[in-house]
């Protein structure tokens, strides 16, 4: 019996001498060496799906699942007992298993299935790291689902934050322990001293500082990217945290400034604010429906200024139309321009043809309304109604304003004396209090005639 357990004593020396050679960082003995601690990380071989679900959710709603492309998953931490026996008559004993973050349900049962992985006489704790860094065990504990990993969790959303920032922190302690080459400079250096874009391509920050710095300084915006020739061929602009980690505070600001001011430049439906003392560029909304009358709206975002982007009067809404007089001359212009015309494809793209269309219909009905309200009607002098006579004199009273006005010259009259202007020598209405038409007379006549002796 003795003999026995320094055997097993001498194994379990020689397993944890080893496995601390393969694991240095996975092993921690403690106070007498019966008793060790394993942390064991999952890593994945390559990025594999993650679904965190809510198992009380069954609507498979967005607040319910959270998908994720993982390489790592936080440690588990077995905490062991080795028996005297071990690992010739027991296995190690588990005393309990904790999930970093308690990600992972259902330890009792990986608990048991560590337990079966034992054989009499032979070592089993490289198994169980093995079995457990690699992520073999999600399968053999239902968590596999047409090739995605499922988490259950009642907060998917929580969880999935946890388990982004924990790979976020492991890729950034793995890039600082590796060394990289600057394609830039050609000299190597510890990713301490380096970036990664997320293009994966590597460079030393000295380079991309001064690199970007000077493009922002000249004012060249479209440079401030990866520098790897791939990617300046393919255009790819640098994200607005890549350039936070290397520029300055004062950099940074005057490239936001630089990157909108392009956008707002190559945005063919950008605008200015109207008021004089602003003039901001404001730019194209969200697409929307062109029948709709919101499409109309801009908001500057410097003066906070509302207005109408075709007539660039203050917003009147969705629903009233533009006044015809403010519109007249753009509506004027684009019909000028021929088909296919630069110009016109601007205005187009800044308005939209379909709107287009529309408001030359509606400008040229305006038309033909004002052409008649001209010829066939007289505007009250002051309020500017328009007056249609039937028949009577020519003396009106506006209905409106009770202006009295003559309805052959709209000249306004004395409301004391109105018919002194129908009197008055040397203007053309002396006399015409009654518009005497002599063709409708004559007819008036002859039909008098007719009803009088048409029946002799």
């Amino acid at each position: 019996m003795q003999d026995t357990v320094h055997e097993c004593e001498l194994l379990q020396q020689d397993e944890l001498q080893v496995l601390e050679s393969i694991y240095p960082e996975y092993v921690r003995r403690g106070a007498n060496d019966a008793t060790v601690e394993l942390e064991i990380p999952i890593e994945f071989d390559s990025p594999q799906e993650v679904v965190i679900h809510d198992p009380c959710n069954r609507d498979g709603t967005l607040e319910g699942v959270q998908r994720l492309s993982l390489t790592v998953l936080p440690p588990l931490l077995l905490h062991l007992v080795l028996p005297k026996s071990y690992p010739t008559d027991v296995p190690p004993d588990i005393v309990h298993i904790n999930a970093s973050q308690s990600w992972l349900p259902r330890l009792s049962r990986l608990q048991a299935l560590l337990l079966q992985m034992w054989t009499p006489g032979c070592a089993v704790l490289y198994n169980w790291i093995e079995y457990i860094r690699t992520g073999d065990f999600f399968e053999s504990v239902d968590m596999i689902d047409k090739g995605a990993f499922r988490i259950p969790n009642p907060v998917p959303k929580f969880l999935a934050d946890l388990l982004a920032s924990h790979q976020k922190q492991i890729v950034s302690a793995n890039f600082m322990q590796s060394t990289y080459s600057c394609s830039v400079c050609l000299t190597e250096y510890k990713g301490t001293k380096c970036v990664q874009l997320s293009c994966s391509h590597t460079f030393c920050r000295s380079c991309l500082e001064d690199f970007w710095g000077l493009c922002i300084t000249e004012g060249d915006v479209v440079r401030v990217g990866c520098p790897d020739p791939e990617c300046v061929k393919a255009g790819r602009a640098a994200t607005e945290d890549e350039v936070c980690r290397i520029v300055t505070e004062d950099q940074l600001t005057r490239w936001r400034w630089l990157r909108e001011k392009r956008a707002l430049e190559n945005d063919p439906g950008a605008v200015s604010c109207p008021i004089p003392c602003c003039q901001a560029l404001i730019p194209s909304p969200p697409s929307m429906d062109e029948d709709s009358g919101w499409v109309k709206l801009r908001t500057c975002p410097k003066c906070g200024f509302s207005f109408c982007n075709f007539c660039k009067r203050s917003w009147h809404g969705p629903l009233s139309s533009c006044p015809i007089s403010a519109i007249e001359s753009m509506i004027l212009e684009y019909r000028a321009l021929p088909e296919g015309d630069r110009k016109r494809d601007e205005l187009e793209q800044r308005i939209g043809k379909k709107m287009f269309t529309k408001l030359i219909v509606k400008y040229e009905e305006e038309l033909l309304n004002m052409k008649w309200l001209e010829a066939s009607t007289m505007a009250c002098p002051r309020c500017n109604v328009h007056v249609e006579k039937s028949l009577g004199c020519n003396h009106m009273t506006c209905v409106k304003c009770q202006q009295h006005f003559c309805y052959r010259c709209g000249q306004k009259l004395d409301p004391n004396n109105p018919y002194r202007h129908f009197s008055t020598l040397g203007i053309s209405c002396y006399n015409k209090l009654f518009d005497f038409n002599a063709e409708e007379e004559e007819w008036e006549v002859l039909d008098n005639f007719e009803r009088a002796f048409g029946a002799v």
